[in-house]
């Protein structure tokens, strides 16, 4: 691997590993819809002054449909469900259940794309899944059931369904274009959070917003440039098998930025999700699926 894609690996990685912990320490001072709002307008703004300069084109009128959709789904919905969740649902286990997405693309293709799915990939979904359902409690000491647990769910949910409706855009656009249309489009259906993101903006601390900024620019932004780049660079499946690494440093990072222990229930949970989603990926489908998913967080 050379040095410049190797430096945009590890910095993707931990940008969107880092977005798990940002988002928690933002949601003490803003709202989900208001965190959702400022994030991805920044975001945008990012994109359409790169955009500009590269020359990207504009979607043509037969795709509008579908890329209006897909931006609802992979930016709007997916980040308010991830939001909502995150109130109650440590940066850790909301990063390892985000994770089970690519569970969730593997079988919606086998119906969708009717992609056959092995024996294995079976296998792996019922691992996963028993992962989940040990992330959904509190902690080994409080082992009752967090019901904003199944939002971080939806999360992932929304996002393999966006992943796998998306498909037949990369036959006509770049992925870079794709993620412009898709980043820009799905802030417009968070405009309706306006007026708490000006109430939030106006009485949350300035270290606070600085970190809503730094989730739109780089997480955000910046992560999609280096996973375009990345994705120029190296074969799909492999690009994607290191996502696998994204839930492990995300815990990692909360636990030295926010003094969020992972629990052995919580640790227990994300290990086998993250087991099964290794054995769908890896051993469970015949053919690579999209590898050009939203900002993991």
């Amino acid at each position: 691997m050379k040095p410049k894609t190797l430096f945009a690996l590890a910095f993707t990685l931990l940008a969107w590993s880092s977005a798990f912990a940002a988002i928690r320490l933002a949601l003490k001072f803003y709202s989900p819809g208001a965190l959702a709002l400022v994030r991805f307008s920044m975001a945008s703004l990012f994109l359409l002054a790169y955009t500009r300069m590269a020359k990207v084109r504009l979607p043509e009128r037969r795709d509008l449909a579908l890329i209006v959709f897909c931006s609802f789904l992979g930016v709007s919905l997916y980040h308010m469900a991830l939001n909502f969740g995150e109130v109650k649902v440590p940066a850790g286990a909301a990063a390892f259940l985000v994770n089970t997405g690519h569970v969730f693309t593997a079988l919606l293709a086998r119906f969708w794309l009717k992609e056959r799915l092995k024996p294995l990939g079976w296998v792996g979904m019922a691992i996963s899944l028993g992962g989940v359902a040990l992330l959904a409690f509190k902690d080994e000491k409080d082992l009752a059931f967090e019901p904003r647990s199944l939002l971080i769910v939806l999360a992932a949910a929304s996002a393999s369904v966006y992943l796998v409706l998306q498909k037949p855009l990369f036959a006509r656009y770049s992925a870079l274009e794709v993620s412009t249309y898709v980043v820009c489009l799905g802030t417009v259906f968070l405009l309706v959070f306006t007026p708490e993101a000006a109430r939030d903006i106006s009485l949350a601390p300035a270290s606070v917003t600085l970190a809503v900024l730094y989730l739109g620019v780089v997480p955000g932004a910046l992560g999609i440039f280096g996973w375009t780049y990345i994705m120029s660079k190296m074969n799909a499946s492999t690009a994607v098998s290191f996502l696998y690494l994204v839930p492990v440093l995300a815990t990692g990072i909360a636990w030295l930025w926010l003094g969020e222990k992972p629990g052995t229930l919580s640790l227990a949970g994300g290990s086998l999700a993250l087991f099964g989603v290794v054995i769908v990926q890896r051993w469970g489908k015949p053919e690579a699926l999209p590898a050009n998913p939203p900002d993991p967080a």
